[in-house]
């Protein structure tokens, strides 16, 4: 009998030629390898069901299980959202591609090297960017084989996004059996965990072994997700690149049940819906027309009980390792103003701390006062972010953080493709994708790639980055300030940007 069912695991983890069958919890699937033929891919699998219709604005419901084999060579539908078009530093390669986009969106993708489902690999789930708003996982730079070749089992997932994903409203509230609405996108990427823990084995993963890992909104998802006891042990390890979100600013306000429903009560009128009903009859192409609804997680009292800031303060948090970190250039802005009238706001929005953040952020000429509004914008946006979250982590936290610069400006292919080490663009490195981004790559380039993924597939392995031939990085503490610089040269500083980051302490009193 024992070697019968050994024949079995064998058989369920074979490649047929260039698929290969699994069998997981809701039916069989069918994937594919690469061209090398060392690792498996599968795109395109459910992990809920179509959120449309009645279930449209509703948490993520189970999968209809299937009889037959479910071929899985293909991305899903990334979610509804805006056609994707090059802007600013984003080209095509960080874009999804424009076809298919729909509602029907909930599905993921594992890239594995394991040969049979015994090998329990530690595994990455990485969750992508695009302010909540746009993104999706079938995004070249997001590509997972190259780290599945580096021993790490690789899934990435779709989420909700825009107002599909975070509208709230009173009768939705009031339907959805928890006394909250919103954040639909969350749940589905507690759904998606939920996944992994009950199937990635089937792919050689650990599902005692998860690492959730996100850029940009991804990584204030990360954050939300460390926050939320409904992702209590879904995961070990997180990672999060430019985002958190324990400071409400300007560009990131802090939003309640009450408000975002209010919102969603205009949201409903713009539309011409008088009742729930009516808003689900809405073509999705109608409702991404329209202007207002929420686009951001809220506190919802349910997936959100409170603050982010408000949980680490009490030690409420999903205690896990953690590497936080942000770009040189890291700042998502439009034309930044002239020095004279870049002063006038400064006095304007910071009053009697105008003088204190004009010392620090310098304003004598137009060029001076360009090159401060993006430091500003990058301090304020995901500095002080992070920042805090490693302050946070190590007061109320055992677990340990490891704080990250990257500094690397990436090489350009005219003058106009020059912005440094701009937002998002230390993803291609991260996770070992230089290939994806057509870009004039150095020898240097290429062993900051093959690093930097090495300490990630390291700490996805042990919640340590550290190993061998890796230059040292030390566990953040808050007396020494040490970070890891990603440059050049790889070496571990003080904080480049700590009096930058003081003041925002002072002015947002996080630092207290």
């Amino acid at each position: 009998m024992k070697h019968l069912i050994l024949l079995l695991v064998f058989i369920s983890f074979t490649t047929f030629g260039q698929s290969t069958i699994v069998k997981i919890e809701d039916g069989q699937i069918e994937g594919m390898t690469n061209k090398a033929g060392d690792i498996l891919i599968f795109k395109g699998i459910p992990f809920a069901a179509s959120p449309v219709g009645n279930l449209r604005w509703k948490a993520p419901q189970p999968v209809a299980k299937w009889a037959d084999v479910r071929k899985c060579v293909a991305f899903g539908p990334s979610p509804m959202q805006a056609k994707p078009a090059p802007f600013m530093y984003w080209s095509s390669e960080f874009l999804i591609p424009e076809e298919p986009i729909s509602e029907d969106c909930l599905y993921l993708n594992v890239w594995t090297g394991a040969k049979t489902p015994t090998e329990k690999r530690p595994v990455l789930v990485y969750i992508y960017g695009g302010g909540f708003r746009s993104g999706g996982s079938a995004c070249p730079i997001y590509d997972g084989e190259a780290m599945a070749k580096k021993g790490v089992v690789f899934v990435s997932i779709n989420y909700r996004v825009g107002v599909f994903g975070f509208l709230a409203h009173p009768e939705l509230t009031q339907e959805s059996g928890y006394n909250a609405s919103g954040n639909y996108a969350l749940l589905d990427m507690i759904a998606a965990l939920k996944w992994v823990k009950n199937n990635v084995e089937a792919m050689g993963g650990d599902p005692a072994n998860v690492t959730i890992a996100g850029q940009s909104a991804g990584a204030f998802a990360v954050n939300f997700l460390t926050a939320s006891p409904l992702a209590k042990g879904l995961f070990q390890r997180a990672i999060a690149e430019s985002g958190g979100s324990f400071v409400s600013s300007p560009n990131r306000p802090k939003l309640v049940l009450q408000t975002a429903e209010q919102q969603g009560i205009s949201f409903a009128k713009s539309l011409n819906a008088s009742s729930l009903a009516d808003l689900r009859s809405k073509s999705a192409d109608d409702i991404q027309k329209v202007m207002g609804g929420l686009s951001s997680p809220i506190v919802d009292g349910y997936v959100m009980p409170e603050s982010i800031y408000d949980i680490y303060k009490k030690g409420k948090q999903n205690d896990v390792s953690l590497i936080v970190g942000w770009n040189e250039d890291d700042k998502t802005m439009g034309q930044p103003a002239k020095a004279d009238a870049f002063r006038e706001q400064v006095k304007k929005r910071f009053g009697d701390k105008a003088d204190a953040l004009l010392a620090i952020y310098p304003a004598d000429t137009d060029e001076q006062a360009a090159q401060s509004q993006g430091n500003i914008n990058r301090d304020e946006s995901f500095g002080i972010q992070d920042y805090t979250w490693a302050k946070m982590q190590t007061k109320t936290g055992k677990s340990p953080v490891f704080v990250y610069n990257f500094n690397r400006k990436l090489p350009a292919n005219t003058p106009e493709s020059q912005f440094g080490a701009f937002h998002s663009g230390e993803v291609a490195y991260a996770y070992n994708n230089l290939h994806t981004l057509n870009r004039p790559w150095e020898p240097v380039d290429h062993k900051l790639a093959d690093t930097m993924s090495s300490y990630w597939v390291n700490f996805v392995r042990t919640g340590n980055p550290n190993g061998t031939k890796l230059p040292n990085w030390p566990a953040y503490k808050p007396a020494s300030e040490n970070v890891l610089i990603l440059d050049k040269t790889i070496q571990t500083k003080v904080l480049p940007t700590k009096p930058q980051l003081a003041f925002w302490e002072d002015y947002y009193g996080v630092g207290k």
